[in-house]
């Protein structure tokens, strides 16, 4: 039960950080409104949503038993970096037909008392290399488990920081690139887990690094996106987004194709950015303000943006689910969705996952919605707090991660502790599979072997 209620603060809980303490707590007030009523221009500073209050999400009626192609699945050799390419995008695999648990391993320590597993794992060269709540990173053989060996990230001298949790890790040329909630970014062989360099940052750093064209780029806490020179650690250009002191404790990582970083960042701002030096090429604000619910304020965009196909696609926790022509910045389409995680667009299709646990699959040209099938379909909450039943609280809907297509399923892992198998075509559900325990973070494959991270720090193996 600790662990489930570690795993929900994990992902949904709002961080109010920095010194703007009071005007957060304002902003995440629902009953501190206000008197102003809706606007329809913006002041200087302010946001204009790019999605229309009243839109509703629901099936195109033109879309009713209209086929569509998937990719066909493909076998991975390696899953490098969190999303398993520089575009953070792989379409369909070809992994696990029969979904059958082979091992697990414990792999340090879970999610409690203000520390969180949110780094995803990765995979090359036959290893798994997964940071457990600690930040120590271990590498696993892929066919056994084994662990090979384990390093620490924290410096030693930072013990007691508060936000000392996350990162997470990408995989180059032999090489590990490792950010830190302890402030700092590091290099670590992947064969011998032994520290190249180390590098420091003003800021934590919660969401795993992308490494590409000879840079490791990460977005710290305070909004900016940091570059480091892969061979030394030495730090390249920085850009820094607008100041937003309210997010998830969650944070993306940026997307590279070709010369064009995107980067998304807790003010709800999605960024592109030449990989060169920085220089912007466009910025877009996926944000939706609700009358009904503060929370919609945190703009933040916790998934990592995708980019595909000449598009990118990414979702926000205010509430804007939209496709972005990468070269122009311009919207192509949008939807009301609120997300923490990332989209997955494939073949004409993109599927998303909203906060709510609703699956979405969703035209890639247009957004006309195919089906929609919710996970939490039936879920009552329990209650925490109270006395002999009277009173408490009622926990929130389970939070799913983003998903992963294989041999033509969707699979899915949840803060429930199963493992949703989905048909990618239709949305029914097929299989559950219990994990043991909660899990967030998106499954990874590599050869013949899908691995699922549970909050609990055990790495799974299916086959």
């Amino acid at each position: 039960m600790t662990s489930r209620r570690n795993t929900l603060l994990a992902v949904c809980l709002i961080a109010a950080l920095g010194a703007s303490g009071c005007s957060t707590l304002g902003r995440l007030n629902p009953f501190d409104r206000g008197d102003e009523g809706p606007q329809e221009t913006a002041g200087e500073g302010q946001r204009i949503s790019i999605v229309p209050a009243d839109q509703r999400l629901e099936p195109a009626a033109a879309l009713q038993g209209v086929e569509f192609s998937l990719p066909t699945p493909s076998t991975i050799a390696a899953w490098p970096l969190p999303g398993g390419t520089p575009e953070q995008s792989v379409d369909h695999v070809d992994a696990a037909p029969n979904l059958q648990i082979a091992w697990r391993r414990g792999f340090g320590e879970g999610s409690q008392r203000g520390r969180y597993i949110i780094a995803p794992p990765v995979a090359a060269d036959g290893k798994v290399f997964v940071m457990d709540a600690e930040g120590r990173v271990s590498a696993h053989d892929a066919r056994s488990g084994g662990q090979l060996w384990r390093t620490a990230t924290n410096p030693g001298d930072n013990k007691r920081d508060k936000l000392g949790f996350g990162g997470g890790i990408a995989y180059a040329d032999g090489k590990l690139y490792v950010t830190s909630g302890f402030r700092q970014v590091m290099q670590i062989d992947a064969n011998t887990g032994a520290v190249g360099w180390r590098a420091k940052t003003s800021e934590p750093v919660h969401g795993a690094p992308t490494v590409a064209a000879g840079r490791v780029m990460a977005v710290a806490l305070d909004n900016s996106l940091l570059t480091f020179e892969t061979a030394t650690g030495t730090p390249s250009w920085t850009y820094q987004a607008l100041a937003e002191s309210a997010r998830i404790l969650r944070a993306s990582s940026p997307a590279v194709s070709g010369d064009t970083v995107v980067a998304a960042f807790g003010s709800g701002e999605l960024v592109a950015l030449r990989a060169a030096n920085g220089n912007d090429l466009w910025n877009e604000a996926l944000s939706r303000a609700s009358r009904t619910s503060a929370l919609s304020e945190i703009r933040d965009i916790p998934g990592r943006p995708v980019i595909y196909q000449g598009d990118v696609f990414a979702v926000s926790h205010s509430g804007v689910f939209a496709a972005i022509d990468l070269r122009t910045g311009q919207a192509r389409w949008s939807l009301p969705v609120a997300g923490v995680t990332s989209p997955l667009p494939a073949g004409d299709v993109v599927y998303v996952v909203s906060k709510a646990g609703e699956v979405i699959c969703a035209s890639r040209e247009t957004g006309q919605i195919y089906w929609i099938r919710d996970l939490n379909e039936g879920f009552k909450g329990k209650k925490k707090g109270g006395f002999l039943g009277i009173g408490g609280q009622r926990m929130g809907r389970p939070i799913w991660s983003g998903p992963m297509l294989t041999n033509n399923k969707l699979i899915l892992a949840g803060q429930t502790g199963d493992l949703a198998v989905l048909n990618a075509k239709t949305g029914e559900v097929e299989r559950r599979i219990d994990l043991g325990g909660p899990a967030m973070l998106s499954p990874i494959a590599m050869g013949d072997t899908i691995y699922v991270v549970t909050d609990e720090a055990t790495l799974i193996a299916l086959r």
